[in-house]
């Protein structure tokens, strides 16, 4: 096993950076994921760490040894790829990744480096080799590195996320962690699915670890957030998860529109809610079967413990709910 540290690492062709002064410490035996949407430089970042790809400033270290001018093959890691040989490309998708992983093993690395090795795979199989490999990293207790585009592969693979947003480090933590208390409102809307509802909201009072904001439809809530550097009248934007929106009968806050689209998944059901002065639709997200038709108008409560809060910069106001588990 190894640990692996990035300090002040950027990655630059010409004048185009595509990583920028990333900072990680990544232990002995974790299982990280890099997340993020595609352009983000997660797979360059594991390519630097390979070796596949120069560093243009910064030191990466794997274990105490620095490895900027270390060839690939000498750093002690393995890279999860799919083989080209014909042979191989004749069985399934889940074989061939079992076909990969078993290449990596057999030269037994320090470090293993998967780079989205699941997004070929149909939706029953991922599952299947998310378990597969979730499994293989306890019983090797290796350190892992893993790239996806995939948050629900990140939540429930995970050790430590790290959220990459346009080169740059936006959060590292625990799955729970960035779920519950994002950063900023980047991480808030790409990690869970369906992604978090925005409002916008505007400040009319801040108390001790309180802010109080007006919501489109002329309502006031307080919220139990960080209030520190938060002003009057300033514009932010509300946060609420679509599984944390509650009826409106066990409300005291609630909004009111009409309802765009049903999606009935069996388990759950997901409502789009169009409500009026909102360009976009809210999703309420419930776990049972809920009866409504299109056009109806229908309404949903706002529980202000699980509501998040923004600044106009996008960053978090930290909020101090305390949820379980993390």
């Amino acid at each position: 096993m190894a640990s692996v540290q990035l300090r002040n690492v950027t990655k630059a062709w010409g004048d185009v950076v595509v990583s920028k002064d990333i900072n990680l410490d990544i232990h002995d035996g974790e299982f990280v994921v890099f997340v993020g949407p595609s352009g983000c430089g997660k797979s360059t970042l594991l390519r630097m760490i390979a070796g596949l790809e120069t560093i243009t400033s910064g030191d990466l270290f794997i274990g105490e040894t620095r490895m900027n001018d270390i060839p690939p093959a000498e750093r002690g890691v393995g890279m999860v790829f799919q083989p080209a040989e014909r042979g191989v490309g004749m069985v399934s998708g889940g074989q061939r990744q079992r076909v990969a992983i078993g290449r990596t093993l057999v030269a037994e690395p320090r470090v293993f480096l998967l780079d989205e090795p699941l997004s070929n795979l149909d939706a029953a199989l991922r599952v299947q080799m998310r378990i597969e490999i979730s499994r293989l990293h306890k019983r090797l207790g290796r350190t892992m590195i893993y790239v996806t585009h995939d948050q629900v592969e990140a939540m429930t693979l995970a050790d430590k996320i790290v959220v990459l947003d346009a080169g740059r480090v936006a959060q590292v933590g625990k799955p729970l962690e960035l779920y519950h208390y994002p950063a900023d409102r980047f991480v808030a809307g790409f990690i869970g699915s369906p992604k978090m509802n925005f409002l916008p909201v505007k400040v009319t009072a801040t108390a001790i670890e309180q802010v109080q904001v007006e919501l489109p439809n002329r309502q006031q809530i307080w919220l139990p957030v960080e209030s520190r550097g938060v002003q009057v009248g300033a514009n932010m934007s509300l946060g609420i998860r679509p599984e944390h929106l509650l009826p409106s009968d066990i409300a005291d806050v609630t909004l009111e529109g009409e309802v765009q689209v049903v999606e009935q998944l069996g388990h759950e059901t997901q409502i789009h809610i169009q409500i009026p002065a909102i360009r976009q639709n809210l999703v309420y997200r419930q776990n049972d079967v809920v009866l409504v038709e299109e056009g109806a108008t229908f309404a949903i409560g706002l529980p202000p413990e699980r509501c998040h809060l923004f600044r106009e910069d996008g960053s978090a106001c930290r909020r101090l709910h305390q949820e379980p588990g993390v």
